[in-house]
């Protein structure tokens, strides 16, 4: 099963859209998503501050960047690499 972090915050009316298509494309047999407010963690709000929503895969690292729609979702997740399960 292959895990994602949504990074987030509360009030941020972007990451809802996000939240709204990530729910609406992933497969819930296949895909954990997991929502990130990055407001707890110094670290987090340094790097995505200014660019949340970001959907990180967590074994590779990779990241998509908002603005993304469900085909952009799909493909992102097509060239992501194996999953080791």
């Amino acid at each position: 099963m292959r895990q994602f972090l949504l990074m987030s915050s509360v009030g941020c009316h972007l990451c809802d859209d996000a939240a709204e298509v990530l729910i609406n494309t992933l497969d819930p047999q296949q895909h954990l998503l997991d929502e990130v407010d990055i407001a707890y963690d110094d670290a987090l709000m340094e790097k995505y501050a200014v660019l949340i929503p970001v959907l990180v895969e967590e074994s590779s690292g990779a990241e998509l960047r908002w603005p993304f729609d469900h085909e952009e979702v799909r493909g992102f997740i097509a060239r992501l690499p194996p999953s080791s399960d």
